[in-house]
C-alpha cells in the first residue's frame, strides 16, 4: 500500500510518500510497524492525539481496518482560518 505523511509528519519522517508492505491489521498496528523501523518514524509517531488518518482518501480512526485499503495517509490536525 502507499503511505504518505504531509506537514511535520513528512519532515520528521524524510519522506513525502512510500510503498509498505504490511501484516497490519487495522491503522494502529500499522503504526506499531512504522514506529520500530527507527527513530524518526518512532518521533512522528510519538502521539497519535497529533496525527489525523485518511484510508483511501476518506478521514478515519486508527482502529479502522486496512484490508482492501490502497493508501493510508497521516496528517496533523486541519484548522481554519
Amino acid at each position: 500500500m502507499d503511505v504518505l505523511y504531509f506537514a511535520w509528519v513528512r519532515e520528521r519522517i524524510g519522506l513525502p510518500k512510500e510503498k509498505v508492505e504490511t501484516t497490519a491489521t487495522n491503522v494502529r498496528d500499522l503504526v506499531a510497524e512504522l514506529s520500530a523501523r527507527g527513530p524518526r518514524y518512532a518521533a512522528a509517531f510519538a502521539d497519535l492525539s497529533a496525527l489525523r488518518v485518511a484510508l483511501d482518501q476518506d478521514l478515519s480512526d486508527f482502529d479502522a481496518p486496512l484490508e482492501g485499503v490502497r493508501e493510508v495517509a497521516f496528517f496533523p490536525p486541519m484548522t481554519g482560518g
